[in-house]
């Protein structure tokens, strides 16, 4: 039983690490501080991180999963480039699924709580845009949509929805002032609110889709003034 626990213990211990190191990894691909074909040298990583390299190979590897990372074979891996076809397809996806989301969530009986958490993320945006603050926004934005969600009980919606977000984050957060999305954003997510208080679902579902539809040319137009490659890239 003691090497058993043993074992359990070291295998607790290397997913941890490793979710330390995805995390760590993921923030700084979807904010772009390791811009689209970024060099992921793994015993540099490691070293920062202070971890063995097999955590980062398994966060490389989820990345990968996620679409974020390409590993190539004999050349190292690579922040994926920003490929308009990957943002179309987690628009597609995520529109998908937050339009239903949101009509499911306009008929729910007991939403007290959520529209509270609500008004107040709301507010809180409006005082991140008088601020000019836009990390904070971005953080808020995030934590809007989350929740939504978070009302349902869907935890595989809720992993896909993230992957979506996780790819569109980089046009996205680097446009995200250039285009006067910021205030607009702010009244959709209002007029999403409204819908949700109403009850009707129809309401509330094309409130969500006006939303994420403008989101969609928000991104389509700032991808051609995000690189997608660095020097460090494979040809």
């Amino acid at each position: 039983m003691q090497i058993t626990a043993t074992k359990q213990l070291g295998s607790t211990n290397e997913q941890s690490k490793t979710e330390r190191v995805y995390q760590i990894l993921r923030k700084r691909i979807r904010e772009m501080e390791l811009p689209p074909g970024s060099r992921l040298p793994k015993v540099e990583i490691a070293d920062e991180l202070g971890v063995s390299r097999a955590p980062v190979s398994d966060a490389i590897a989820r990345l990968s999963e996620e679409g974020l990372v390409d590993v190539v074979p004999q050349s190292g891996s690579f922040v994926s480039p920003i490929r308009p076809e990957d943002i179309r397809e987690s628009m597609f996806i995520r529109t998908g699924l937050e339009v239903e989301a949101a009509r499911r969530i306009a008929i729910l009986q007991d939403k007290e709580e959520l529209l509270k958490a609500l008004d107040a993320n709301l507010a809180e945006q409006a005082a991140a845009l008088e601020r000019n603050d836009v990390a904070w926004l971005d953080n808020l934005d995030e934590d809007f949509h989350a929740t939504l969600h978070s009302v349902l009980s869907a935890p595989r919606v809720h992993r896909l929805l993230d992957t979506c977000r996780a790819l569109m984050d980089r046009p996205r957060f680097k446009t995200l002032w250039e285009s006067g999305r910021p205030y607009a954003t702010l009244k959709e997510h209002q007029r999403i609110v409204d819908a949700i208080k109403t009850g009707d679902p129809e309401f509330a579902g094309r409130a969500m889709r006006v939303h994420l539809s403008m989101v969609t040319r928000a991104v389509e137009h700032g991808i051609p003034s995000v690189s997608d490659k660095s020097p460090d890239a494979p040809e």
